[in-house]
């Protein structure tokens, strides 16, 4: 996708972003649980095309959970675009199609807090971004991760006329985070050791808070910044922003950002729980691969002011939403992962990737 496509349109004031629509994407989190998500869910889940989806199929059709629907707590972050489908399968049915009550819970806390709430019951699932969640995974939460849910949605952006071009112009540069132990930093750290840089030497990272990230390098005290959508994606529809690279270069295009974790005692209790749920997952986010306009639609209440339905729709389009592997798909890429973190010194040299991925991995449609 050219730099064109990727920007959705023309430029936008800068300060009517940074004042008015971006810090709606900061005003949404209520709290550590803050209240739930209000839906008019429709009675039946619309079609989906499983010809794209062939390996999807047997696992749809599984027999729906039976009695009283089952009533569950689902964590997200109610800003992150990239998490669309959940609106989704709350106003399309999908929950209530595998016979399932799910209440959205919107989570502002750390990712160690979310992980404990799941693991003691608090929530029964969540959705977060993987090299957020592996490290505190590493020290034992009893939380299974049973899919992986999309790719894209990071992005290293700088300013247009900046002579940082690609990702290996970052080595002697200073480059903002909104988090000096998030994701995105994990995810470029990795990509610049794969090109032979230390990320722990050869860049100097500065936090800065996120909505401010792209101030940063208007007054010269970086000279690139991290950051994800929808924020990253509304600001390269400013023309004096341009894009570096994302998580969509190279062999990552196929390989999952987010994914969904399920308590692990459910999981072990209620393994068709278990597999609904994250059945209901997989079917929303095969919906909203095919159905980008109407996902943009479900989404928009949550969506910054500044965007509009069509940016909405891009972002959806940008991330891939038909991206979600399970099974022995899913434990390898989370090795991956580990092996990845493991070389840029976020896990611990003593830590066994492999048997790391068997432990948190579930694949819930074996049951």
């Amino acid at each position: 996708m050219d730099n064109d496509n990727k920007r959705g349109g023309s430029g936008l004031d800068r300060r009517h972003l940074l004042q008015a629509g971006l810090a709606a994407a900061f005003a949404a989190p209520l709290g550590a649980f803050g209240a739930a998500q209000a839906f008019a869910p429709r009675a039946i889940a619309p079609a989906i095309d499983f010809s794209e989806f062939p390996l999807c199929r047997t696992a749809s059709d599984a027999p729906v959970l039976t009695g009283a629907p089952r009533k569950l707590k689902l964590s997200w972050n109610a800003g992150a675009v990239c998490l669309a489908p959940l609106p989704v399968a709350i106003e399309h049915g999908f929950f209530q199609k595998q016979n399932l009550d799910v209440e959205l819970v919107n989570y502002s806390g750390s990712t160690d807090q979310l992980l404990e709430a799941i693991a003691t019951g608090k929530s029964d699932a969540g959705l977060g971004m993987a090299l957020r969640w592996l490290k505190p995974l590493e020290q034992g939460f009893d939380v299974k991760i049973a899919a992986g849910t999309h790719g894209g949605c990071m992005r290293v952006l700088t300013r247009a006329d900046s002579n940082v071009s690609k990702l290996a112009d970052l080595k002697g540069k200073i480059v903002a985070v909104g988090d000096l132990g998030g994701p995105d930093k994990n995810f470029f750290s990795i990509q610049l050791a794969k090109l032979g840089i230390d990320p722990n030497k050869d860049v100097d990272w500065r936090a800065y808070p996120g909505n401010l990230l792209n101030v940063a390098v208007e007054k010269g005290e970086v000279q690139a910044f991290l950051s994800s959508d929808p924020l990253a994606y509304l600001w390269l529809k400013d023309s004096q922003y341009k894009e570096v690279a994302s998580n969509l270069d190279g062999e990552y295009r196929d390989k999952s950002c987010c994914i969904v974790g399920l308590r692990g005692s459910l999981v072990r209790e209620e393994p068709q729980v278990a597999r609904a749920i994250t059945q209901a997952l997989l079917d929303a986010a095969m919906f909203t691969a095919q159905n980008p306009t109407v996902a943009a639609k479900s989404f928009q209440p949550y969506a910054p002011k500044a965007a509009t339905l069509a940016d909405i729709e891009g972002m959806v389009r940008y991330h891939t939403h038909h991206h979600h592997p399970v099974g022995d798909i899913l434990k390898r890429e989370l090795k991956a992962y580990a092996d990845d973190l493991k070389s840029v010194q976020v896990f611990k040299q003593s830590t066994d990737t492999a048997k790391f991925a068997e432990r948190i991995y579930v694949d819930v449609f074996a049951v």
